[in-house]
């Protein structure tokens, strides 16, 4: 009969509030997995499996407790029998929801920094579990029995959720210590799990004793655990900070640990008990797990070590490196010199070696800070990189080049003198090709030193400075006497800075005349320097000290003012003048520049195509884009720009048509050209006339210094000339005395309009240059446009624009 083999009684109030306690964990359970599916990633299975672990735990203490209140009756003997049977299921299944708590409290973002760590926190969980489970053990076994007659031993199965209690309460230290800021909600995560733990040992403790009030405790610290878990499961969806691992500072975790296990073997060896398979399971536990801690800790130290290793290394390298060009640095060269003068001094070397010394060729971009002040720093970068470019495909097996600092480099090399003269050379070249950038073109020079004895890295950079010193873009060897030059330079630098104050300053004006007459028409302001004690100083040399000390805006703001100022005084003295100024480069860079040119012209009274700027071809090349937007803004004010020392190289056709000049001169070095194999003296002159009158420009041909020099250029059509033919610079009193006595008497008279041929006129002749010594007769007829009368001087003097000078 089914009454004779199950027995059902009526659930006492106890058995009732403990089932209503455990439904109340279903909440827990089902948020806990709703969490799960909301997030992603690591916290998605961490929230999954604290939702399985909490279900596992809630539906084995559920099924345990029903099981239990219908089959309460029955024989004594059957129901203890039948108790432990279902206690054993109810751990299990109670202990594999905790372990899976467990798992999901460890993965949980934040608790651990990756599966090694949670490795780690695992073993150091087990030392302190291990530790508890052999404390408890001493406390509950004989002779201590602290629990007395509630001491489980007719019920092994509780031995399962007893350890994993323990293991859960080791996890909750561990993260109390490892767990990243704030920690507060992985502890409240792993104390609800341990929480839990304890539960199931309470409740298949009271299912196999048949304890109603422990099952009710353990019931309800089943529903308090899940639901701690749940609400620090919802306050720990917010950001977590990452902060470093607390436990790494100290050792306590195994000191500890380790302590209270040897105290409590103490008190229970010295109270006359033994150990028995369960104290020697705790203890071995607790040595193996601190044994497999420290091997872990051995492997992260050695991975610790070789990265440190790698790391030193990689710093090493980037300390004797230039990162924006991957060459050695100021440091790497040195180290590169240090390892040649040990290796220079190896006794034995064959004497075969010894013209193989090092050698070192400083190098130093002439005007690359104008790329920068004009273009940017990214575009100076990139000009920078290609520069480290050239350099490495110049290089030999052996060579190191280094960048030493903004736009200066070296080159350390093996070789003699001479080869090292050869590779400067070859270097200056290559580096005075053009640089494409950003879809325009930049040119720059280089100047280099070279030196092959004595301090290598010092005497170079005297060498490259005393190549700047006497006009850059030039090759430099190393010479005794530089150390003087150079202290001078210095004594320059010192002294410039007070020139203007102490009118050690003056001007002189070199006239420039109209061809053929020769008459005067405009002068050139040249700067002179005379020092009390050192003397006349040559423009040449102070003028690049000027420029490098920042001292050249000053003076260049002082010449302009005493040129505009002599300019009014002769115009008021009924002279019809004009007067250039040398512009540097470096004054365009002053966004303010157009309007000081308009503020002193204005002063003074003086129409602004009176004054005429010089740039340098030279300067144009260095940032043609930026320079003419500059140029252009000064020209806007009415006065002229010319651009000097044409024909030295740099300026191709393209950029001559947009730059905003109004005069070309001509290169001294072209009008000074010595006759070629045709037998035509200066042939290139009249290529630069006729170009710069097809383009609307005036042509001055400047170091005019013979009269087969004059008369060359004015055959090539040129109608103004300056050098020292016509006189050198001279005092304004003295160019104003010339003036005097060839201004005529009387007012003066307008220029005679231009004829016009009648149409029935003769056809004349025209002898038209084909080349250098190549000429052609052509016929001209009165409807063609060069058909005209005499040809007379035009009064240059008295017209304003560039396209008047040249073209009237």
């Amino acid at each position: 009969m089914i009454g004779q083999s199950v027995s059902v009684h009526s659930p006492s109030g106890m058995e009732l509030a403990g089932l209503a306690g455990l439904l109340a964990a279903v909440p827990a359970v089902a948020y806990l997995g709703q969490s799960g599916r909301r997030h992603t990633g690591a916290a998605r299975r961490a929230h999954l499996l604290l939702a399985a672990g909490g279900a596992l735990s809630a539906a084995g203490a559920l099924a345990g407790l029903a099981s239990a209140l219908i089959t309460g009756g029955g024989h004594h003997h059957h129901d203890a029998a039948h108790a432990r049977s279902l206690a054993t299921m109810v751990a299990i299944a109670m202990g594999i929801g905790t372990l899976t708590l467990l798992a999901g409290a460890v993965a949980l973002p934040g608790a651990t920094r990756g599966p090694a760590a949670a490795l780690r926190h695992v073993l150091d969980g087990l030392v302190i579990a291990a530790a508890i489970w052999f404390v408890g053990w001493v406390l509950i076994s004989r002779p201590t029995r602290i629990l007395g007659d509630l001491t489980p031993y007719p019920c092994p199965a509780v031995l399962l959720p007893a350890v994993l209690a323990a293991l859960a309460l080791g996890l909750t230290a561990v993260m109390a210590l490892h767990a990243h800021r704030p920690r507060r909600n992985s502890i409240r995560i792993a104390a609800g799990v341990s929480v839990v733990a304890v539960a199931a040992t309470a409740v298949s403790t009271a299912i196999c004793r048949q304890r109603d009030a422990l099952a009710l405790a353990g019931v309800l610290l089943l529903a308090a655990g899940l639901i701690t878990v749940a609400l620090a499961v919802k306050a720990a969806d917010r950001p977590v900070e990452v902060t470093g691992d607390v436990l790494e500072r100290g050792g306590a975790y195994a000191v500890v640990p380790m302590l209270a296990v040897i105290g409590a073997l103490g008190y229970h060896l010295t109270r006359g008990g033994t150990l028995d398979a369960l104290g020697y399971f705790g203890a071995s536990v607790v040595g193996l797990a601190l044994v497999a801690r420290q091997y872990l800790a051995l492997d992260d130290v050695r991975r610790y070590t070789v990265r440190l290793r790698q790391r030193e290394a990689h710093f090493r390298e980037l300390a004797h490196t230039d990162p924006l060009t991957g060459l050695a640095n100021r440091r790497g060269l040195q180290r590169a010199l240090l390892a040649q003068e040990r290796d220079d001094a190896v006794p034995g070397r064959p004497a075969g070696e010894d013209h193989r010394r090092a050698v070192l060729i400083g190098i130093d971009l002439d005007g690359f800070k104008t790329v920068n002040d004009m273009r940017g720093h990214d575009i100076g970068d990139s000009v920078l990189a290609e520069v480290a470019a050239r350099l490495r495909r110049n290089l030999l097996d052996g060579d190191v080049a280094a960048r030493l600092g903004g736009d200066e480099f070296a080159v350390l090399m093996h070789g003699d003198a001479d080869e090292a003269m050869l590779a400067a050379h070859r270097l200056l070249a290559v580096l005075g090709e053009p640089y494409e950038v950003d879809g325009g073109s930049i040119f720059l020079s280089a100047s280099l030193g070279v030196a092959d004895t004595g301090e290598l890295l010092h005497d170079a950079d005297l060498a490259l400075r005393y190549a700047k010193q006497r006009g850059k873009n030039r090759v430099e060897r190393y010479q005794a006497g530089y150390d003087e030059l150079l202290r001078r330079r210095g004594t320059l630098q010192g002294e410039l800075r007070h020139a203007i104050d102490r009118e050690q300053l003056r001007l002189v004006f070199q006239p420039v005349v109209a061809l053929p007459s020769m008459r005067p028409v405009g002068a050139e302001a040249l700067l002179r320097w005379t020092h009390p004690d050192l003397g006349p100083v040559r423009p040449d040399e102070f003028i690049p000290v000027a420029e490098e000390s920042g001292l050249i805006n000053r003076i260049g703001a002082w010449v302009l003012e005493q040129a505009v100022v002599q300019l009014a005084a002769w115009r008021a003295a009924g002279h019809d003048v004009w007067v250039s100024v040398n512009l540097s480069p470096k004054e365009l860079h002053n966004a303010d520049y157009a309007a000081q040119v308009a503020d002193v012209l204005a002063e003074h009274n003086v129409p602004p195509q009176r004054l005429v700027l010089e740039v340098t071809e030279h300067a144009v090349a260095t940032d043609m884009d930026e320079l003419v937007r500059r140029l252009a803004e000064v020209r806007e004010t009415g006065v002229r720009i010319a651009l000097d020392d044409f024909g030295a190289g740099y300026s191709s056709l393209t950029q001559l048509r947009t730059l905003p000049v109004d005069i070309l001169k001509i290169d001294h070095a072209l009008v000074a050209e010595p006759e070629s194999r045709t037998g035509t003296a200066a042939p290139l002159v009249d290529v630069v006339v006729r170009l710069g009158h097809r383009l609307g420009l005036e042509v001055l041909a400047e170091g005019i210094g013979t009269t087969a020099q004059r008369e060359v250029v004015e055959e090539a059509g040129c109608r103004l000339g300056q050098g020292s033919l016509f006189g050198w610079g001279v005092p304004a009193e003295h160019f104003e005395t010339r003036l005097r006595t060839l201004q005529p008497v009387g007012p003066r008279p307008l220029p005679a309009p231009r004829s016009i041929p009648r149409s029935d006129a003769p056809a004349r002749s025209q002898v038209v240059r084909l080349g250098p010594g190549m000429r052609q007769v052509r016929a001209l007829l009165p409807s063609d446009p060069d058909f005209k009368g005499t040809r007379r001087d035009q009064n240059v003097g008295s017209v304003d624009s560039g396209r008047e000078m040249g073209q009237g």
